[in-house]
């Protein structure tokens, strides 16, 4: 379960994607958002399963490996699921107890389950297509208008890829310290929550211990190194806009006007 976290993991490949522009990727990232939840018809989430297909298949990322990311929180897709089809409105077609399970209640929950599959399925595009560092350099980029005013650009940017680099760092540390609590009896399998919620405490105090230890080298490691904020930074590679992210551009907007047209068409539709 842990090995399935692809938040802060970075897939090295040679691909159109990969090559793009980091805050390109971010902004169609933050449109595919939106995106996915402005669709409702059935075949706006064809058109959008299709794109984000597209964009795996160029990306040339194992789909497993897309969809691995989906697997942490396969238990909420179950319950927003569950929670739509049992709380809907309309003529029911199977009935527990007092739950009642109805039609309308089934189309909303399959929506929900689309809509946060893609969701995470095609965020987790962003991620495997570029190093943290970047995504950091590039929400920078992004923000350093708001310096003006007295927003922490630097400051938030350099957090945000201190976050991402020890996601995957901190998900194997806690696997390491699972296993060796298992070697010497540990049992976080069997029991009821609440005894599995106490077994868990053998693994978060040394993980919280082990977080702290490496916040403290990190700092120290940048102290040393002379680490003063972003005044008077320069940066190894800058970051230029091409032609082919004037490309992804158009592909972009020309997806949203055909989603926007489908729901158009869905609305006016008696």
């Amino acid at each position: 379960m842990l090995k399935d976290i692809s938040l802060g993991r970075f897939y090295p490949a040679d691909s159109p994607i990969h090559r793009l522009d980091p805050r390109a990727k971010i902004l169609a990232t933050v449109v595919l958002m939106v995106l996915v939840f402005l669709a409702n018809d059935v075949w706006t989430f064809v058109a959008y399963a299709a794109f984000s297909a597209v964009c795996i298949l160029l990306s040339r990322i194992p789909v497993v490996h897309v969809f691995k990311s989906v697997k942490p929180i396969l238990f909420l897709i179950v319950f927003a699921f569950l929670l739509n089809v049992f709380s809907g409105k309309g003529e029911a077609f199977l009935t527990l107890g007092p739950l009642s399970a109805t039609w309308d209640g089934l189309w909303t929950g399959l929506r929900m389950a689309a809509r946060l599959t893609l969701l995470i399925a095609t965020s987790s595009l962003l991620t495997l297509t570029t190093t943290p560092i970047l995504v950091a350099d590039a929400m920078e980029r992004m923000m350093k208008p708001l310096q003006r005013i007295g927003f922490p650009a630097h400051e938030m940017a350099m957090m945000m890829s201190i976050a991402l680099r020890f996601v995957p760092t901190l998900v194997e540390e806690t696997d390491k310290i699972m296993k060796a609590q298992s070697s010497r009896g540990a049992d976080y399998d069997t029991g009821g929550i609440l005894r599995r919620a106490r077994g868990l405490v053998s693994v978060l105090v040394p993980l919280f211990i082990g977080s702290f230890r490496r916040a403290d080298e990190l700092a120290v490691a940048m102290e040393a190194r002379c680490y003063r904020g972003g005044e008077g930074r320069t940066r190894l590679r800058v970051m230029r806009l091409a032609p082919r992210d004037g490309v992804a551009a158009a592909v972009m907007l020309a997806f949203s006007a055909a989603v926007v047209w489908l729901e158009y068409l869905r609305a006016a539709l008696p």
